[in-house]
């Protein structure tokens, strides 16, 4: 009987350590799907998301490093605040991973605008269609983040640990992030270019729709997904 228990206990570690990979796969699938839809925003000229509307603003500015780096830098920003803001209560095994996937994420932002760089955007009309074909994709890929749950992203990750000590919500934190990060673009185009370019209207519709576009895409998986999701 011992015996048997034993082999159960082993049987539940590899199954949980399969999940594990599953999740992580499907996470990392997402962060895929998400450089798309960012590619795609930046690629219609008509501003990009909030988180990615600084790093491509100073991207344009100064080509030092490209979009993707500065997505980095300012992940590394956002996970240095993370330490900072919770000390003792700071997990390194979940920096590591934040780090980790943060410059995936980076590497994967270049890869996803070198992939549709051929894609002619010639009028106001093809830069709107483009625009919202990025916030459906980005939204997509965020909604496949969520449903691997097993790591978040240096910027949402910082938002939470603020939230945390503060005792506010996260998704005011949030706002006001998103918020920021605008004004901030903005800022650096108007200083630096003399126009808006980073920041534009396309940034307040994906603040606006990418967040509906999920709770869409979480309402058909209510009725075609498994019932056990429910």
């Amino acid at each position: 009987m011992g015996h048997h228990a034993c082999m159960n206990v082993i049987g539940e570690r590899h199954m949980k350590k399969d999940n594990i990979i599953i999740r992580y796969m499907i996470f990392l699938i997402g962060l895929f799907i998400a450089s798309m839809g960012v590619a795609f925003s930046t690629k219609a000229g008509l501003g990009t998301s909030p988180v990615a509307s600084l790093p491509y603003s100073v991207s344009l500015v100064s080509d030092a490093i490209s979009f993707g780096g500065w997505l980095n830098t300012l992940s590394v920003i956002q996970i240095i605040a993370q330490v900072l803001i919770l000390r003792k209560a700071c997990k390194p095994v979940e920096i590591a991973i934040q780090t980790v996937l943060a410059f995936a994420y980076g590497s994967m932002t270049n890869f996803s605008c070198y992939l549709i760089r051929g894609i002619p955007v010639n009028n106001y009309l093809s830069q709107f269609v483009v625009m919202l074909l990025g916030c459906a994709i980005l939204a997509f890929g965020i909604w496949v983040q969520l449903k691997g749950g097993v790591a978040m992203l240096p910027g949402e990750a910082m938002s939470r640990a603020i939230a945390q000590v503060s005792g506010r919500r996260y998704e005011n934190v949030k706002i006001f992030f998103d918020v920021a990060y605008i004004l901030a673009a903005a800022a650096v185009c108007l200083l630096f270019l003399g126009h808006l370019e980073g920041v534009r209207e396309g940034s307040i519709i994906a603040a606006v729709l990418v967040g509906n576009i999920i709770k869409f895409y979480n309402r058909i998986w209510e009725k075609i997904g498994p019932k056990s999701e429910k």
